[in-house]
C-alpha cells in the first residue's frame, strides 16, 4: 500500500470538493467522539489522587437533601483509623445576579481549622491561612474563581441564601491553589450555624473523614454506618471518588448514554466514508482495468483503493483530534457549572485510539466496493464508459 502512496494521494485529490467535505464530516464526527471518550475517561477511568484516597464522605442514607446531626462528628471521630472529621455543608445561595452563569460557583460551610489537614492539596500562604482560620466571617476562594471574578484578598462577598434563609457578609482572607476543585468558596460553618434560627441549627449535609490509611476505608465505612443503623438519621459512607460519581447517577445511566452516542457516531462515519468510496470506485472502474493491464494485481488494486479511504479517514481523524484537544483546553478554563472540568484531558492513548477507530472505519467502509472493483475482469472494466 505505502509503495504506491503517491498514486493514492493523487487519487484522493481527484475530486477535491468531495474529498474536502468527507474529511470535514469525519473530522467533526471524530472530534465529538474524542470529546465523549475524554469525558468518559475523566469520569470513570481516572483514579483517585493520593489525597482523595485518604478521605471518606458520610451523608444521609436517604439522600443528600436529608441532613445529619452535628453531634455525629464527635462519635465518628472515635472510630479506630479515623484521623479527623470535618463538616462540609453545601450552602448554595446567590451571588449578585443568579441569571449570570459567571456568578455560579460552589459555596461550602466548613470547619476552617481542619481544612489544611483534611485538604492538603488546598495550598494557601501561611498569613492568609491564619487570617482565614481566625476570623469568623472570613472565606477562602480558589485561584481560578478569583481570576474569573477578579477577587482579591480583602474583598467583601455577599451571599443571599436560598436553602438557608440568611444573608452572609464574608471577607476574602485567602486564595488557595489546587490542581482541581479550585473554584470553590469556603467559609466558617459556625458563622452559618449561628445565623440560623434555633430549630435549624446543628445539622449538616456531609462529614468528611480523613483516614490513617486508604486500606482502612471498607472497615471504617462499615463501622460508621453500623453505628447509626437504627437511628432516625442513618448514614451512608463512601469514598470521595464514589461520592463524586453518585452525582452522575442523577443523569441516569451515563455510561450507556455515552456509549450509545459513540456507537451512533462511528456508524455515521462508516456510512459517510462508505458512500464516498462507493462513488469514487464506481467512477474509476475503467481506470482499474487500465491499472491491471499495466501489471497491477488484484491485491495491489485493492490496496490502492483501500489506501485512499484510509488516507481520507486518518486525515479527518487528525483534524478531529486537534479539534478535540482545543475543545478540552477551552472547557478546562471555562466555569465549572455541573462538575469540575479542570481534569478533562486528551492523553496520547486516547488520541491513538480515536485515530485507530478512524483508520478501521476507513478500511471497513472501502472493503466491499474496492474488493468488487479489484475482482472485476479487465475486459469488463474497460467496457465501462461512465
Amino acid at each position: 500500500m505505502f509503495r504506491h502512496f503517491s498514486l493514492i494521494w493523487k487519487s484522493t485529490l481527484r475530486n477535491k470538493r468531495r474529498t474536502a467535505l468527507t474529511v470535514l464530516s469525519i473530522a467533526l464526527s471524530m472530534s465529538v467522539l474524542g470529546l465523549l471518550m475524554a469525558i468518559f475517561n475523566m469520569f470513570y477511568n481516572e483514579g483517585s489522587s493520593s489525597a482523595q484516597a485518604n478521605r471518606l464522605i458520610v451523608r444521609n442514607r436517604v439522600s443528600l437533601a436529608n441532613v445529619l446531626p452535628r453531634s455525629y462528628q464527635a462519635r465518628i471521630a472515635r472510630v479506630p483509623g479515623v484521623k479527623a472529621v470535618a463538616i462540609m455543608q453545601w450552602f448554595g445561595g446567590v451571588y449578585k445576579d443568579s441569571r449570570d452563569t459567571r456568578n455560579f460557583f460552589a459555596r461550602f460551610a466548613v470547619d476552617a481549622d481542619k481544612v489544611p489537614l483534611i485538604y492538603p492539596e488546598y495550598q494557601m500562604p501561611p498569613d492568609q491561612l491564619k487570617a482565614f482560620v481566625s476570623e469568623r466571617t472570613a472565606c477562602a476562594v480558589g485561584n481560578k474563581l478569583a481570576s474569573r471574578l477578579g477577587f482579591q484578598v480583602g474583598d467583601r462577598v455577599t451571599l443571599v441564601g436560598d436553602i438557608f434563609p440568611v444573608t452572609l457578609e464574608l471577607t476574602i482572607r485567602a486564595i488557595y491553589t489546587a490542581e482541581r476543585d479550585n473554584e470553590n468558596l469556603l467559609f466558617h460553618y459556625d458563622y452559618l450555624n449561628e445565623s440560623l434560627e434555633p430549630a435549624r441549627r446543628d445539622f449538616v449535609g456531609t462529614f468528611t473523614i480523613l483516614m490513617d490509611s486508604p486500606e482502612d476505608a471498607p472497615r471504617i465505612a462499615q463501622a460508621v454506618d453500623a453505628m447509626f443503623r437504627n437511628s432516625p438519621y442513618q448514614t451512608k459512607t463512601e469514598t470521595e471518588r464514589q461520592f463524586e460519581l453518585s452525582f452522575l447517577a442523577f443523569l441516569g445511566n451515563v455510561k450507556a448514554f455515552l456509549g450509545s452516542i459513540s456507537a451512533a457516531i462511528m456508524f455515521t462515519i462508516l456510512l459517510v466514508s462508505g458512500n464516498t468510496m462507493a462513488m469514487s470506485v464506481r467512477e474509476r472502474i475503467r481506470e482499474v482495468g487500465i491499472l491491471k493491464t499495466l501489471g497491477f494485481t488484484n491485491g495491489k488494486v485493492l490496496a490502492v483503493l483501500m489506501g485512499e479511504s484510509l488516507v481520507i479517514s486518518l486525515l479527518g481523524g487528525l483534524i478531529g483530534m486537534t479539534l478535540t484537544a482545543m475543545i478540552c483546553a477551552g472547557l478546562r478554563e471555562a466555569p465549572s457549572l455541573f462538575t469540575d472540568m479542570s481534569r478533562l484531558a486528551t492523553p496520547w492513548w486516547l488520541l491513538g485510539a480515536c485515530l485507530a477507530v478512524a483508520g478501521c472505519i476507513g478500511l471497513i467502509s472501502s472493503l466491499i466496493p474496492a474488493w468488487s472493483a479489484a475482482r472485476r475482469p479487465i475486459l469488463e472494466s474497460l467496457r465501462v464508459t461512465d
